[in-house]
């Protein structure tokens, strides 16, 4: 309420600009503390208390603004133009007390944000297949669009690492100015264009300020040695796969109109095994890409934010069937990758063959007799044991255990992030998504679907022995939610569909 009241210039607003430009992106301050009394409010109190002279030809006392009901008093402020509200603010505390009130500055937001309002929220921009994370908010006397991108490789549990890449500023009544803030030289003029309630483009208007007489590498060269304080050479092996995502942002922004469209977070149940969200994940050669994680009845599904030439952004990466969790071995040391192949692999022929016997019913045909499955039974006590697979058992009636069990890589697998945690609450069949360069031949292929903790989860790939770590994206995204689940999965459908 404070950042609105910002807007029309009432509130703190000395170093909006230098601070925002600083800081990165901030949620609405607080109002500024105020003191009790004010001199100019004790003295309308007075001239208003003042008792009328004797006589019966005094005329009758004056009745102040100050003795109305707030209430009241906040009908009339949100009626006045927003222009007005500043010099109000000054008249005495009780008036700026009623300005801060929230009823009031949700009408001036209406008026001042005018049709940029849309705009807010969380987005996708369409940047090939690498994807990618916007927020646009409110801050200041500014709406700022920040792309997200996920921490250096492999540090998962690092925080996520954000620029600025559009302002627009909302101090003008009838128009508002917009700014491009990306690129080696800025900001300079851009334009945002609606294209419809959830999809809008942007674009610089001033490329000669993007552009270098040495061509577009020796431009990509300078903005590294500015953003970055190294040569093209020291950090490309290290962050090929961000490198490559920043220059086709660089480029984009002047050559063609850099489009978004909404996305939203996964909304929540009661009977989810973890809170969904984002999440960072570790993706081999390509680095740290964005997963959000959502639930759909018995499955867990990791929707790619961001991707790569292989698994483009918007495909569903990772999925695990809830019904069918797999009972790791109690030993401390390693158990093998064969082991795990091999019970990973039986739960698979045992959901094909429990299809193929779904699809013969349907078809009026006599299922073929399915042989007798023996029951697991628990290792026991102190031994190393066999993995497991479990036919039915159900995630919301398998509670984890509080302290955990142990869980250590098999021999053979390989992980870029050797800190991975060492307990897990439980492991469920999975499928990953596999594709060749430029998504092509894609398939799903087996893994094992690991849960430690409510803010990491982990997926063993069994076609390539690797184990990718996920860890939760921790920031709190503004007007993200879902207007309703279905919202949400009709949002999953659209964004699949583009990279399909």
């Amino acid at each position: 309420m404070a950042v609105c009241a910002r807007l029309c210039g009432v509130g703190p607003s000395r170093g909006c600009r230098r601070r925002q430009q600083r800081q990165g992106p901030a949620e609405a301050a607080a109002a500024d503390s105020e003191p009790d009394t004010d001199p100019e409010e004790e003295r309308i109190e007075a001239g208003a208390a003042a008792p009328a002279g004797p006589g019966p030809g005094s005329p009758p006392p004056r009745c102040s603004l100050l003795e109305l009901p707030p209430e009241l008093l906040v009908e009339i402020f949100a009626s006045l133009p927003g222009t007005d509200l500043p010099s109000l603010a000054q008249v005495c505390t009780k008036f700026r007390r009623i300005l801060h009130t929230d009823t009031i500055w949700r009408r001036r937001c209406r008026e001042v944000l005018h049709r940029y309002r849309h705009i807010l929220g969380l987005w996708q921009p369409d940047i090939g297949p690498y994807g990618g994370l916007l927020n646009v908010v409110v801050d200041g006397f500014f709406i700022i669009g920040w792309m997200y991108l996920p921490p250096h490789d492999p540090h998962v549990d690092d925080p996520m690492r954000f620029k600025p890449l559009f302002r627009i500023h909302l101090m003008e009544r009838n128009a508002a100015t917009v700014e491009c803030m990306y690129g080696h030289r800025g900001p300079h003029h851009g334009h945002v264009q609606i294209v419809k309630k959830d999809e809008f483009s942007t674009k610089c208007n001033q490329t000669d300020h993007h552009r270098m007489a040495g061509g577009r590498q020796e431009e990509f060269r300078t903005w590294l040695r500015e953003e970055w304080g190294r040569t093209l050479e020291d950090i490309f092996h290290e962050h090929m796969q961000e490198l490559i995502l920043m220059k086709f942002i660089y480029t984009s922004q002047y050559d063609n109109c850099l489009t978004y469209r909404r996305i939203y977070l996964p909304p929540s149940h009661p009977d989810d095994l973890i809170p969904p969200g984002l999440f960072k994940g570790t993706y081999g050669s390509h680095g740290l890409e964005i997963v959000m994680l959502s639930f759909h009845g018995s499955l867990a599904r990791g929707t790619k934010v961001t991707g790569d030439p292989n698994i483009p952004a918007g495909q569903q990466t990772v999925e695990a069937d809830l019904t069918r969790r797999i009972q790791l071995p109690e030993a401390e040391s390693p158990h093998s990758f064969d082991a795990l192949s091999r019970v990973i692999l039986e739960v698979r022929e045992q959901l094909r063959q429990e299809q193929q016997e779904q699809e013969g019913e349907g078809c009026g045909q006599e299922p073929p007799p399915s042989p007798a499955q023996p029951q697991p039974e628990p290792p026991a006590e102190g031994a190393g044991g066999e993995l497991r697979g479990g036919e039915g058992e159900s995630a919301t009636t398998q509670q984890p255990p509080e302290s955990g069990q142990p869980f250590v890589l098999p021999a053979g697998v390989s992980s870029r992030n050797e800190d991975y945690p060492r307990t897990c609450r439980m492991c469920f069949y999975g499928t990953g998504l596999i594709a060749g360069h430029g998504f092509t031949s894609p398939e799903r292929t087996p893994g094992l679907f690991i849960l430690f903790d409510d803010d990491r989860f982990g997926f063993i790939w069994l076609e390539f022995k690797s184990f990718s770590l996920y860890s939760r994206v921790k920031v709190t995204f503004q007007n993200a939610d879902a207007p309703s689940p279905e919202a949400f999965d009709e949002m999953l459908k659209n964004i699949q569909a583009l990279t399909s």
